[in-house]
Parts: C-alpha cells; structure tokens; sequence
C-alpha cells in the first residue's frame, strides 16, 4: 500500500505542477501488473511457452491543443517523465494545425474487475500443459496431418489519475483459445478446421472458461468430422447467391467492414499510412444507408464477459451502449474525447457530442487511440440457424476465415472460409470446399435479408487486432448472430 500511495502523491503533484505550467489537461495510467502468457501445442509438442510481465507509468499531457506523451517503467522518474510529456507537447503544439480540447467533464472514482473464479496466470504451467495434452488427444487421428493447439491468458492492473480529479482502477481477466486440424484434401491441398473459445456473454473469463467442454474443448470431434467432410467435398461455383455467416466467420466480417472504417481517428486520416482510411466521412452520420434495415449495429459495453468490456477508457471514461447503426442508418462511430474536439472543428459543426469511451492503449508504454470494444451485430427477429435456411432457394453457410482480403479504406473485401454447406430449396444439400465470397462494404450490408434471434448470438474473442503507429495489438470482442446476405459473388472463376 505505501508503495501506491507514494506513487499517487508522485503523479497527482506532477499533474498539478504541468497544469500550473500551462497545460490545459494531463493523465497517467499506472500498469502495477501486465502479465501474460502464451501456450502453444502443434502436433502434441509443446513448441511456444512464453511469459511476459511488465510495469510502469504512462503520462499525457495536453498543451497547446496538442498531445505529449512519456512513459518509464521506473516509477522513482515520475518528476522526468512528465517533464518529457510537457516538453513533447510544448514541441508538437508549434506544428499542430487543428487545436485539440478534451472539453469539461467532472472528475468521478469508479472500478471495473473482470468477471472470473479462477485467475488463469495463477493456474499451474503442469496443469495448463496437462489439460492442453488433453484437448490435442481429443483432436488426434491417423489421417490428420498437423494439429495446433494455442492459448493466451492476460491480467491487467490499471489505475488512473486525470486532471479533472477521476480515478479509475480496474483489474482485467483475458483467455483466448485455437485449436486448429490440418489434413491433405483430394487434390494434396491443405485444407483446415478450427474452433476459438467463444463468450456466453453472462459468464466468466477465467480459467474455468476455458476448461468449459461447451465453449471449446469440447468441439474436437466436430471439427475433426467437418475436416474429413471438406477433405473429399467439391469445390464451390463461381457465381451469385445467397452467403449465410456463421459467428465464427461473422466476426470477421464485422470486425474489417463495420467495426475498423467506425474507429473516428481512421476516418480523420490518421492511419492511412498503415491500416489505412475509411469509406465514411464526417458527411456520413445521420444519411448514409450503411445496409437495409435489418442491420442495427451497436458499442455494447455492457457485455459483462468479453474482451472489449473493461469499465472505463483510457482517459477514464465509462464504457456505453449506444448505436453505431440504426436500422441500416449511420449514426455514431467509435469515439474518444480529443477526436471528437477535432472532429467537430473540421466539420464546422457539431458531429459528435459525447464520447463512446473508445480511448485504448495496449501497454503503459503506448499512447491511447481509438479502439475497437464490443462492435456488435444485435439480434433480429428471424428465427434460428433452421429457419433461415428453410427461406433460403440457393445459398452457402460459411464457417471461420482462412485469408482475407480489404481495400484500404475498408470499401470492399474478399474473403476465404474453412468450410461451406450448400443450401439448396431450404435444405442443406452437402458440404462445399475452398469456399470464397466478395463484395462491397455498403452494397453488401443493403443486401442483408436475415438475422437470426438471440438464440444464434454469441461473442466471438479477437486477441491480435493490430494498429497504431508503433503497432498496438489489442483485445475486443464481436456479438453476433447468424446472418444472411443475398446476390453475393462466392466462388473463384476459374
């Protein structure tokens, strides 16, 4: 405790004294602990054991209406490492061209702990690597040429200290699972099948969620009798038809197509050098029709079990629910407060009026940007996988994505999926290989038909979704349901 107490009186009489310099705001996130670790499994091997564990200071401050930022993972150097975030400030603001203001907001306390019974960083590394054994037993057999088994554990201890006297601390639990079969299909082609540990959106993040048959380990013999079926399938026509989205492929689709082009510092420019622009400008919100009306897509911060819930922001702020789509119309995006200042300024009008707490950052060492969290498809009010097919004269379902392809400004995709079932005159028909499909961003959301009820909805885990300039890797999740889009191109020409 005296070592928390030193450190808050060290960062709040730092906050005072650059404010009293001029600054016109200024925070620091303290990471006590950032550990994590990686297992990974191929062939029953243990071939990946890494740890990691970190701590340290990460300071904002904003002067001039311009951004500084230091970090030290020493936290006697607290006095410097403000002197350096005021002094990149003071440097940044001689060139800044549209003056940044976080606005007033009144200081509040608050504490976010992710749900969890059992810490999985506490979790033996015999246990961990027995259990893993386990779930690679359950996907072995003769003719399966390569397995994989990989997880992923984080804890995270965040406090936060702002000018405007908030203090937020919170304790963050992430477990990410893969298990993945390999095998040569017909024409000595690699062909794959894959599960990743997926959400109930009420339950926990530790270490018995992993150890959930339902949620992953349980899903091996699935997966091995859907590889084997893929193994001698045809492959899929080239032409125009229905493409129904299971989660596991959904996510993806939402992720590159919804989620990335609404992230407002992407449709700014500030990432066009390396993840790239959007399609959406600031003349979008309120008039484009982004799909048809069966498309309302939302920020859900109060998935309580998921990866992209994590209480408050980066500068505090408390995570929302609030729509990004409303029956097919743009009208929010994912917003941090500095961006909406900006936003609004180039404008000439006020876009944007309150921020959806979007303000993350992958390490103490990391300056905050705008950030995925929970972007979601909601339900709708087409029935279950079953019923959606049954409505369905020519179509594909696809499952979990092999490549992907976007444009730079997230306008069109193509993507490839592990495994396709062809649905002919409301029935399945047989299972398809090497399936694919394309299309462009808003057309292809015009063309959604069917969303299935909130029996076909779950969240799908995203561990790795890389950006930033340095590269920040961070972790979020996708609620969604099953759903289905006509008129779609599916298939390679030949």
């Amino acid at each position: 405790m005296s070592i928390f107490n030193d450190l808050k009186e060290a960062v709040t009489r730092n906050i005072g004294r650059v404010m009293n310099a001029g600054a016109q705001y200024s925070d620091a996130r303290w990471y006590e602990d950032d550990s994590s670790e990686m297992l990974m499994l191929l062939d029953g091997n243990l071939e990946g054991n890494d740890t990691t564990v970190e701590s340290g200071l990460g300071v904002r401050v904003l002067y001039g209406g311009a951004w500084g930022f230091a970090a030290i993972s020493q936290t006697a150097d607290i006095d410097t490492c403000f002197d350096r975030a005021m002094a990149n400030a003071i440097s940044a603001s001689k060139l800044v061209k549209v003056k940044l203001d976080m606005g007033k907001k009144p200081g509040h306390t608050g504490s976010y702990t992710s749900p969890f019974k059992i810490d999985p960083i506490d979790v033996s590394l015999s246990d961990k690597v027995d259990f893993l054994k386990s779930v690679d037993d359950s996907l072995t057999e003769d003719w399966i040429l390569r397995r994989m088994i990989r997880v992923q554990m984080q804890r995270m201890i965040i406090h936060f200290w702002s000018s405007e006297g908030t203090y937020t601390q919170k304790k963050l639990i992430n477990t990410f699972a893969h298990m993945t079969a390999m095998a040569l299909d017909k024409d000595k082609q690699m062909q794959r099948r894959s599960k990743t540990l997926y959400c109930e959106t009420e339950g926990t993040r530790g270490w018995e969620m992993l150890t959930n048959p339902a949620l992953w380990s349980g899903h091996a013999d699935r997966v091995k009798t859907e590889l084997k079926e893929v193994l001698t399938a045809p492959e899929l026509e080239y032409g125009k038809r229905s493409v129904i989205l299971l989660p596991g492929q959904g996510h993806l689709q939402v992720h590159e197509t919804i989620g990335h082009p609404l992230e407002l510092d992407r449709i700014l420019g500030y990432e066009l050098s390396y993840a790239g622009g959007s399609f959406v400008n600031l003349d979008s919100f309120g008039k484009l029709k982004y799909g048809s009306d069966k498309l309302t897509a939302s920020a859900y911060g109060s998935i309580t079990n998921s990866p992209g819930s994590f209480g408050f922001d980066a500068e505090g702020t408390p995570e929302r629910d609030y729509l990004l789509i409303d029956k097919g119309i743009l009208v929010n995006c994912l917003t941090s407060r500095a961006m909406i200042s900006e936003a609004n300024q180039r404008a000439g009008r006020e876009v944007f009026t309150e921020s959806g707490g979007a303000s993350r950052s992958t390490a103490f060492y990391r300056a905050p940007i705008d950030r995925m969290t929970n972007v979601n498809i909601l339900p709708g009010d087409d029935g279950t996988l079953e019923d959606i097919i049954s409505t369905t004269e020519d179509g594909i379902i696809v499952d979990n994505p092999t490549s992907w392809s976007i444009g730079s400004n997230r306008e069109h995709f193509h993507f490839g999926c592990e495994i396709a079932w062809e649905v002919k005159n409301g029935r399945i028909t047989r299972v398809l290989r090497n399936p694919s499909y394309q299309g462009h961003t808003v057309e292809f959301y015009n063309n959604l038909t069917a969303v299935g009820d909130e029996s076909t909805w779950v969240v799908e885990q995203v561990e790795n979704c890389g950006k930033g300039e340095p590269n920040q890797v961070m972790e979020l999740g996708h609620g969604l349901p099953v759903v289905k889009f006509d008129n779609v191109i599916s298939g390679e020409r030949k």
